[in-house]
């Protein structure tokens, strides 16, 4: 009688929820446990370094974020131009190129006997440009590598809020005596803040997360501290401890900004009535500043780094023709097709088992489990290493199962499981946004017409929703085609990604050799873009 009472569907999703949760309950419960003696040297040497350079680091790619992706947002929303319908989807092509191949594109141009100095010398003759030619390193480069591939965020969170401010608002400013300077400081921005904050929210995310801009430009921060506690010491604990720290820093940003908020409203309460933002047209020489600045964003966030990787590809042809494409493109397929499937699979059984079962418990572990996307890649791959050795050690070897941690760690499976834990809150997201577009009226009909849960999942549910289903799995894609420390810690041996291969090329100075790797990954990235744009950039 018990067992009929079971909700099949309630305990689905709460099996999801809680085996996402799981490495992230492990990063909270390291910091109660003894670490070695690295611990007590790291305090008293690179600690506050670590902590000093992610926080410099942060607050530079916030400020260098919020100036391009508002005033490139700012642009396209509120006036009409020459190219203007291009710049509204060529921007978010920056999302292709990730922060640490944006650093290889920056080093090779700019450093000695580089890019910069070959064009010079084949315009001006021989000379001694190195001196004159800036060089983009250390915490400049990182902080502009990082801005120049995660503004968009800000742009298209920004845009959307852009594209739906009211008229009547600005009218009542002009009314009011306000320039247009002032109602943008007064009125656009102050009512953008949600989206914007949300923006920034995502790119310092990504920031405190990233690992292989910092580590190709030496810089120490919390991530390369993680990586390195378990690579070269193998503390694993001290890696989660690190964890915890980072985790205490990315929570604490946001626990700031709402309490900065407290009960402000930055939205319309009502539609009724409000008329549609007009855009200005321009024309001379604003037209052409504004046409400048926006492809000036365009160029240097996305064709700088494509023109260089391709530059260096067509010049040394030799790394391209060694390089294995074909095993490298059909890795990086595997990778997103298994990690797509597994991840929309479970997303549906899990939100589905939230919309039936209607538990509170249900939903507050679900909203916990998604807050796995706000940890960074390398601490999911390193709790994920924690958990499963201390499952083998407690209770594995009891049945003498002496193989348990290799099914796991060094395999796919491993892999693909730190990927569902990592872009769960993705996928999960994205089916419930659909979800609130199907009444719950349509669930009831479904029953009377003597539909079971599962044929109304399987034959109403699914179809209804297939839009979300490809947007979401698109999106799943580039993320793991970008995604470098998870792969790099979770792989198998011998097995290659696009961006595991130009990572190795990369961190042994071969930057010539990892430009056609990048290359294939800009472009791979680039389409799955260009397919989702129209979604993404949705009026």
């Amino acid at each position: 009688m018990f067992f009929k009472k079971i909700n099949i569907w309630y305990v689905s999703s709460f099996l999801i929820s809680l085996i996402v949760a799981v490495p992230i309950v492990t990063v909270f419960s390291s910091f109660f446990e003894n670490t070695g003696n690295y611990s007590y040297i790291l305090k008293n040497t690179f600690l506050y370094e670590y902590i000093l350079n992610s926080l410099l680091l942060l607050l530079g790619v916030l400020f260098l974020s919020f100036i391009i992706g508002v005033g490139s947002a700012y642009i396209v929303s509120f006036y009409k131009f020459p190219g203007v319908n291009f710049f509204k989807w060529a921007l978010i092509l920056s999302f292709a190129v990730p922060a640490y191949i944006y650093a290889y594109s920056l080093t090779a141009f700019f450093e000695n006997f580089g890019t910069a100095f070959s064009i010079l010398k084949n315009l001006f003759g021989e000379g001694n440009y190195n001196s004159s030619i800036p060089k983009f390193d250390g915490m400049l480069g990182a902080i502009i590598s990082i801005s120049f591939s995660l503004f968009g965020y800000v742009y298209v969170l920004t845009r959307a809020s852009f594209h739906y401010q009211s008229q009547n608002l600005i009218e009542l400013g002009k009314n009011l005596g306000f320039s247009r300077k002032k109602s943008f400081f007064k009125i656009i921005l102050p009512s953008a803040r949600p989206a914007i904050v949300a923006g920034l929210s995502l790119v310092a995310m990504e920031t405190l997360s990233d690992f292989g801009s910092v580590s190709f430009f030496g810089i120490s921060t919390l991530t390369t501290g993680i990586y390195n506690a378990w690579i070269s010491f193998d503390d694993l604990v001290l890696a989660n401890r690190l964890s915890f720290f980072l985790l205490i820093f990315i929570f604490g940003l946001f626990i700031l900004e709402n309490l900065s908020r407290k009960k402000a409203q930055y939205h319309s309460l009502t539609k009724s009535g409000s008329k549609s933002k007009s855009v200005i047209n321009l024309s001379g020489y604003k037209s052409f500043l504004a046409f400048t600045f926006c492809f000036i964003v365009f160029f240097i966030s996305f064709l700088f780094p494509v023109l260089q990787m391709l530059y260096w590809t067509i010049i040394f042809p030799k790394h391209f023709i060694d390089l294995n494409i074909i095993e490298l493109l059909i890795n990086t397929i595997l990778l997103v097709f298994l990690s797509s499937i597994v991840l929309i699979f479970f997303a549906f059984i899990s939100n589905y088992g939230n919309r039936v079962s209607k538990s509170k418990l249900l939903e507050a572990l679900t909203t916990f489990s998604i807050s796995g996307y706000a940890i960074p890649g390398v601490i999911l791959a390193v709790a994920f290493i924690t958990f499963i050795s201390w499952f083998d050690n407690n209770f594995m070897k009891y049945f003498e199962i002496y193989a348990f941690k290799s099914i796991f760690i060094g395999s796919i499976l491993g892999l693909v499981l730190v990927y569902f834990i990592r872009f769960y809150s993705l996928a999960s997201n994205g089916i419930k946004s659909g979800y609130l577009k199907i009444n719950y009226s349509i669930d009831e009909s479904s029953y009377l017409l003597g539909y079971s849960k599962l044929k109304t999942f399987t034959n109403i549910h699914i179809p209804y929703l297939k839009n979300s289903i490809l947007l979401i799995g698109i999106l799943i894609s580039i993320e793991i085609i970008k995604e470098l420390p998870i792969t790099l810690i979770m792989r198998p041996f011998n097995f290659e990604t696009f961006a595991t291969t130009a990572y190795i090329f990369a961190s042994q100075d071969l930057l010539e050799a990892a430009a056609a790797p990048s290359l294939f990954l800009i472009i791979i990235a680039s389409i799955f873009i260009l397919v989702t744009s129209r979604y993404i950039l949705k009026d």
